[in-house]
């Protein structure tokens, strides 16, 4: 029997020995159930529930110490020991809600119809889709999380239709390319024909105050309507008192008159769902040609590091980053007007056209004019 005592005594001591008791110091470690508690001050305290943060600790191994419910715009997902909860996350402008952020539970983002981000990457912008091409047809549609798939075509019927459509093509243009021939050696003769018929006449054209009274316009008259202006010199004494009625110059002198499309205002735009309309139109912008990126992103006051480190991004992806972070930057400032004006700065009113008639055609901005008559 005695034996059999020290045999039991031996096996009782290694179990203490080798699983210490919670919350005691055993040399220099100290041990605590790691789903239930945290380590505090050397005694371990029982986590606080998902949705609540620890505002004071326990002061006795085994208890729970003061927990409080996640402010507003917080949250924590499981059981914790922490002293604050996490910030919601904010969807970037180029992705939607999908779950609305709670005590519990973070923010759910996904990309907006049209883009897509893989779910093992990092998702610091959505990538356009892709389209396949005239000879490929669609095996998946593009999702959120995966790019549109393709595969060729291998019906003959398609092939006969490409080369029925290129033939149509190819006569298209060589008609367009005969009319324009036609249409300019029809030009040349009628202009051949008028300067043989040409009778000039000198007429007094009205100047202001300040003028020389003794310019005169000289109108050549062909036999038709048509004519043609010259300036020419007259006697001062032949000038009637109706040199100073002023006439519509746009009338009598139309091409004295630089080009002023240049000139005239460029409409103001309102967006029809806040920064939805501004961010659906990004995709517009890849008009803008390659040489003009930099000189573009630096008219919006962004920075040139963070221009140089999306060079490795292809052309659309650069384009969408930067305009992402130029609206997080400008926040309730940012219109499209400003990109438009940014672009009129460079000379590039062509393409703010383009984009202009692009937004407005989509339904995505109104003119401003149509805006206030609505009202």
């Amino acid at each position: 029997m005695s034996t059999k005592v020290l045999w039991a005594s031996l096996a009782v001591l290694q179990l203490v020995v080798a699983y210490p008791q919670r919350g005691v110091k055993t040399g220099r470690s100290i041990f605590c159930k790691k789903d239930t508690e945290y380590l505090h001050n050397g005694i371990c305290c029982v986590k606080c529930e998902a949705g609540q943060y620890v505002q004071t600790p326990c002061t006795e191994t085994g208890k729970t110490g003061t927990c409080e419910e996640c402010n507003d715009r917080t949250f924590t997902e499981h059981a914790n020991g922490l002293k604050q909860c996490i910030k919601c996350t904010q969807c970037p402008p180029d992705q939607e809600i999908v779950r609305e952020c709670s005590h519990t539970q973070d923010t759910l983002c996904q990309c907006k119809p049209g883009r897509y981000c893989h779910p093992d990457e990092a998702c610091e912008i959505c990538k356009k889709c892709s389209r396949c091409n005239h000879d490929e047809e669609v095996v998946k549609n593009c999702t959120s999380t995966s790019n549109t798939e393709c595969k060729k075509r291998q019906d003959k019927s398609s092939q006969e239709a490409d080369t029925t459509l290129t033939a149509v093509i190819v006569i298209l243009v060589v008609l367009i390319v005969l009319g324009i021939i036609i249409v300019i050696l029809w030009k040349k003769k009628c202009r051949t024909e008028n300067s043989n018929s040409l009778k000039p006449v000198c007429i007094p054209v009205s100047k202001p105050h300040n003028t020389n009274p003794s310019k005169y316009v000289n109108i050549y008259k062909p036999k038709g309507k048509e004519e043609t202006i010259n300036l020419c010199e007259s006697n001062p004494s032949s000038v009637s008192s109706s040199q100073h009625n002023l006439t519509d110059p746009a009338e009598i002198l139309p091409w004295d008159y630089p080009n002023r499309r240049e000139e005239e205002p460029f409409p103001t735009l309102i967006p029809k769902n806040g920064v939805e309309s501004l961010t659906a139109c990004f995709e517009f912008f890849e008009e803008l040609n390659v040489d003009f990126h930099n000189r573009f992103f630096r008219k919006l006051s962004i920075e040139d590091n963070k221009i140089r480190s999306k060079d490795h991004l292809s052309h659309e992806d650069r384009i969408h980053f930067l305009l992402s972070y130029w609206v997080e930057k400008e926040g309730k400032e940012a219109s499209l007007n400003h990109l438009l004006r940014a672009l009129l700065d460079l000379n590039q009113r062509r393409t703010a056209e383009t984009v202009m008639e692009k937004a407005v055609q989509k339904g995505y901005y109104e003119f401003e004019s149509l805006s206030l008559g609505d009202d």
